[in-house]
């Protein structure tokens, strides 16, 4: 029996045997940024830095990362704040201790060590030796919110839940969520926008009902079509809109942070996006609970919805400038290394290769990162 795809990929995704439910985890179907190397948990590691310095480094500061696979970035963010007061390097550039949480350890002139202009931005807002102010790592609460269960050898300062927490005092991360929040799919026929349906076992589909008033307000505003245009298929964000809005809505003060990958209006694709991942591969997008089905997200209309409930502007930019804004820029280390730390260069230079890869414009690079503040002024959040 065909259904909408909203609800086929509901039960697909996170039904009792949904493909973020069961089994060993997205990361051993597709890769994200926070699998492709410790830069990216590093990058975000200077963000949440600034976040604490405009909330005024509180007695408790959150991290909740929304859509957290089985822990990873999590993890890496608890071993890095935790093996230093922050992500600060000397006076050479050479990170003032190396081999953050046994991951390749950054050297001068890697991607992974601040420039002097992230450096004193991060510096700056850190405690005077004499003063007694807990550092960060002592302050920090993490919560990972995800419907799977809990992974047994998951350290114990995480903490996991399966709803985003309330009153949250910090930083809400959202690292390619929004593309697996279900969505109806329309095409656009003689008389007007209408649902597609899908058969959960095959993936055939077929034209339904006409779209209800709601989803044909959010087709008008953010996929608007000719007249003549039959065919034409969109994939209706309201859900992601609605989902992105009571993140934020859950923030006391602080910033949310989604990266994912998607389009902005004038520029949405002609058939839809809708896929899936399965083993690394792509592969046709079967609702059936054994694969990723996800589609590119509408970042425009996620960020008007945020916005919204903020009552506060927000920033859109692609990931590359965003990781180049935090310091990691894909430079190579300068070759007099070579001579004087071979070894450290060989790393270097793998670090170099990694983040080149984060920063790819027709890859992870072309992402887009929505920063949203809330109650917080933008300079420390949002100005770069």
């Amino acid at each position: 029996m065909s259904i909408r795809w909203r609800d086929a990929m509901s039960r697909a995704l996170y039904g009792p045997s949904g493909f973020f439910v069961a089994g060993t985890g997205p990361a051993d179907h597709f890769r994200t940024s926070v699998h492709t190397s410790p830069a990216f948990a590093t990058a975000l590691l200077r963000l949440i830095y600034d976040v604490d310095a405009g909330l005024g480094h509180p007695s408790r500061l959150d991290v909740v990362d929304v859509g957290a696979g089985r822990g990873e970035l999590l993890r890496t963010l608890l071993l890095t704040v935790g093996d230093a007061a922050g992500p600060a390097v000397g006076v050479s550039g050479e990170p003032t201790r190396s081999g953050r949480s046994g991951l390749i350890p950054a050297r001068a002139g890697s991607p992974e060590t601040l420039t002097p202009t992230a450096s004193a931005r991060s510096l700056r807002d850190e405690p005077s030796s004499g003063t007694a102010r807990p550092s960060l790592a002592e302050r920090v609460h993490f919560t990972a919110v995800e419907y799977a269960s809990r992974p047994e050898n998951l350290p114990e300062e995480i903490t996991w839940t399966s709803e985003i927490p309330a009153e949250i005092n910090g930083v809400l991360l959202a690292t390619e969520w929004l593309d697996n929040v279900p969505l109806d799919v329309a095409v656009h026929t003689a008389d007007g926008w209408r649902y597609v349906l899908v058969d959960p076992e095959s993936g055939a589909e077929e034209i339904g009902e006409r779209v209800s008033p709601a989803d044909l307000d959010w087709l008008s505003k953010w996929w608007p079509t000719g007249p003549s245009e039959s065919g034409f298929r969109a994939e209706i964000g309201r859900s992601r809109d609605e989902a992105w809005a009571n993140a934020v809505r859950q923030i006391s003060r602080g910033l949310a942070v989604a990266v994912d990958y998607g389009h902005l209006s004038g520029d949405r694709p002609v058939d839809g996006t809708l896929t899936g991942y399965r083993g690394g591969r792509q592969v046709p997008p079967v609702p059936d609970g054994s694969s990723d089905v996800t589609a590119h997200v509408a970042m425009d209309s996620v960020a008007s919805a945020g916005s919204e409930v903020a009552r506060c502007a927000y920033s859109l930019v692609l990931q590359r400038e965003a990781l180049r804004a935090l310091g990691a820029d894909g430079g190579r280390p300068p070759l007099s290394l070579a001579g004087t730390d071979p070894a450290g260069y060989v790393r270097a230079l793998a670090v170099a290769s990694a983040v080149a890869e984060l920063t790819d414009p027709a890859g992870l690079g072309g992402h887009w990162w929505l920063r949203q503040p809330v109650g917080i002024p933008h300079e420390p959040a949002v100005a770069r």
